[in-house]
């Protein structure tokens, strides 16, 4: 299947109208990921903001971004800034008895979802598994190291179990729908993107005209195809590039901004300060080499700016968001990208892209609510 073609056959979505009855429903989400820290992390605390309210109760379980006491905490092969962080056991057993779900999401194949597999499998509610990122993909990037062969196995085999224990395995490109099922999953359910309130409340800032300033926002890391956005500020010394977010590559990146003035380097940022620079910027920029939907995009476009994405990543899976997205192609360097967008599709596609992510989050949440009401079982007593 390619980019731009939604699979819509009855057994990938639930259409059905929301029901009152949501209402009653309490959901639990299990996630390794800590609060906007990545793509999986910013998605359910932007779900939680918006279909809590909707439901009798709604609670995450993840690691805390601050805590008091760390517990045991593995980095992660090849990203020393990204941690599993084991759960407190006691407080989470707690937590999960006097909550009580009709349905348990398990989002990260750390010890948070499995974690979220085996109360859902004891209390006997409905289990889905949300399949965010590809990491065994992630694995190949990295290297073909001992540490990382036995990491993709290990994500593999977790993987694996979750989806073939899952009522349905969630993912937000049709495109993941072959690899899912090899993992074993039954039922595959194609799944929208939500948006934080930061992105919506106020309105799109305008812009300056032509492009004068563009931003990439996500993790420096070697998915990210950082060395393309290097190359694309040597090459359009014009253009001010401004990156935000942290990572591996940070230290390479501090080293090419030393001798390029319009290479900026932010550091992370939170939801007000990268709105903030969504609003400076002409266009959002994300060159990945794999991009399971591209987040950020999603969420430039909610402030009146078009994005230039990867052509591989999920996002342009989505016909509702192509008016306002660029495709970088294959083998096209970013540098000739940026210099073939004419000032009037600029202005084109930013114009429409406030409406298409709007669209969209509205889209997102009657499927969850839909989800909701589909798999949500009575626990057992």
């Amino acid at each position: 299947m390619q980019p731009g073609v939604v699979d819509t056959s009855p057994a990938i979505a639930v259409t059905s109208a929301p029901d009152p009855d949501a209402g009653r429903l309490r959901v639990a989400i299990f996630s390794d990921a800590l609060p906007e820290r990545n793509g999986a992390g910013a998605y359910y605390e932007d779900l939680a903001a918006q279909l809590g309210p909707r439901l009798g109760a709604l609670q995450l379980f993840r690691p805390a971004a601050k805590q008091r006491l760390l517990r045991f905490a593995l980095p992660l092969p090849g990203d020393p800034t990204q941690k599993l962080i084991t759960p407190n056991l006691l407080r989470i057993r707690r937590q999960f008895r006097a909550l009580r779900p009709h349905l348990v999401v398990a989002v990260t194949p750390g010890p948070f979802g499995l974690l979220g597999f085996h109360y859902a499998r004891r209390s006997g509610c409905g289990f889905l598994t949300g399949f965010h990122t590809h990491f065994e993909g992630l694995c190949e990037l990295y290297g073909n190291t001992l540490v990382f062969r036995t990491a993709q196995r290990y994500l593999e085999a977790v993987n694996g179990l979750l989806c073939r224990n899952s009522d349905a395995v969630l993912v937000n490109n049709a495109g993941l729908v072959q690899t899912v099922e090899r993992l074993g999953a039954r039922r595959v359910e194609v799944v929208g993107t939500p948006l934080a309130k930061a992105f919506l409340d106020a309105p799109p800032v305008a812009r300056s005209g032509r492009l004068r300033q563009v931003l990439f926002a996500g993790r420096l890391a070697p998915e990210k195809n950082i060395p393309a956005i290097i190359e694309a500020a040597r090459a359009l010394p014009e253009v001010r590039f401004v990156l935000a977010g942290d990572g591996p590559l940070r230290g390479e990146l501090e080293d090419a901004a030393r001798d390029q003035a319009n290479l900026v380097l932010t550091g992370w940022l939170d939801r007000t300060a990268l709105c903030d620079e969504m609003d400076a910027a002409d266009l959002l920029i994300l060159p990945s080499h794999m991009e399971t939907f591209g987040t950020v995009a999603l969420e430039a476009m909610a402030r009146g700016r078009p994005a230039l994405v990867a052509e591989a990543a999920g996002i342009h899976y989505w016909p509702t968001l192509q008016p306002a997205l660029f495709t970088l192609r294959r083998g096209q360097s970013l540098a000739q990208a940026l210099r073939g967008i004419p000032p009037d599709a600029l202005a084109r596609k930013g114009a429409a892209a406030r409406a298409a992510a709007e669209a969209l989050n509205a889209r997102n949440l009657n499927q969850w609510l839909g989800f909701v009401q589909h798999y949500g079982r009575n626990p057992k007593r």
